[in-house]
């Protein structure tokens, strides 16, 4: 039975809020760090062939999502989450059954079996996760599909497909953003315009602070310059540690969440249960927020940018409950 954070979580995940968040922001801070600041090609197309009904016994009644040639992210594209409509709806009924091999569990579009982008079948790890993303195809409209109203779907994939072959990778990346952490920051004290924000910053990261030292047995530096700082060694190969014992769909949801909120400790945070989702959005958004408190909220972008947030930490955060047997 899902926990009452992720049910709380699933009822902000609904698809008027997915319609209307585009990412854009979060697109461009993924491309550039993983050094390419284009936009990929649509990752979530259909071939003409899945279309069409069954002509012959033989075929292959599997439905799979075609992703780009050739990427340097470590996580699923964002052009996955966002985008236009990529092709119609093709099917009646959506559900779900037990894999073939008995090991996990595979979601149906009629007697479609749902694959990855390398055409291997998406085989979920609990049949509650099958269910939800068995759910994100059931509320997609008659007139297509939209990839970007299935997070779900995308964290799945990345699990299955991205993070088996990229782990060194990914979690070098994480790693070399650690120093960087944004609960390692504070703005400098002798600053009238950002007095207010440290005091907050002190007051709402301090418990996180305290946490990593009692669980790591470091006490983490923290620092004014926007180049970070430098991180005790012994921290350093601690959190390293915990990254490399996590399984795929564990390291899929830290970074997915790591990439969000610009903070390793916080997505950690969250795979501890030591932040809830909001807790976790608070201390991503404090100093926007107290800039939002001050000159006001920009319709149309403060508020697309809170909802897209939402979205990606909640969905992350979903994603990690319902892989837990």
């Amino acid at each position: 039975m899902a926990s009452p954070m992720v049910r709380k979580a699933l009822n902000t995940l609904v698809p008027s809020v997915f319609r209307s968040v585009t990412s854009t922001s979060r697109h461009l801070s993924v491309a550039a760090a993983s050094g390419n600041a284009e936009q990929e090609p649509s990752s979530f197309t259909f071939s003409s062939d899945d279309l069409k009904p069954a002509a012959t016994s033989n075929r292959d009644d599997s439905v799979h999502i075609k992703g780009p040639k050739t990427t340097s992210s470590v996580t699923m594209p964002m052009s996955f989450m966002t985008g236009s409509i990529v092709g119609r709806r093709f099917y009646k009924n959506v559900t779900t059954r037990e894999a073939e091999d008995g090991n996990g569990w595979s979601v149906m579009l009629d007697y479609r079996t749902l694959k990855t982008p390398s055409k291997r079948n998406l085989k979920c790890p609990t049949l509650a996760l099958a269910k939800a993303i068995a759910a994100e195809w059931e509320y997609q409209e008659t007139d297509g599909i939209r990839p970007f109203t299935m997070p779900l779907m995308k964290h799945a994939c990345t699990a299955l497909e991205r993070v088996p072959v990229t782990r060194p990778k990914i979690i070098d990346h994480l790693m070399k953003k650690f120093h960087q952490d944004l609960v390692f920051c504070r703005a400098p004290r002798d600053n009238d315009l950002t007095k207010d924000l440290r005091e907050l910053q002190v007051e709402k990261f301090s418990p996180l602070i305290k946490w990593v030292e009692s669980e790591f047995g470091f006490k983490p530096a923290v620092y004014t310059s926007f180049f970070g700082g430098k991180q005790d060694e012994g921290l350093v190969k601690a959190v390293e540690n915990l990254l490399k014992k996590t399984d795929d769909c564990e390291l899929a949801t830290i970074d997915a969440i790591a990439s969000s909120a610009h903070s390793l400790l916080i997505a950690i945070g969250i795979f501890r249960g030591i932040l809830n989702i909001e807790q976790a959005i608070e201390l991503i958004r404090l100093e926007e927020d107290l800039q939002v408190d001050r000159w006001g909220l920009v319709e149309g972008g403060h508020d697309i940018d809170i909802a897209d947030l939402r979205v990606q930490i909640s969905s992350a955060a979903v994603f990690l409950q319902l892989t837990r047997k």
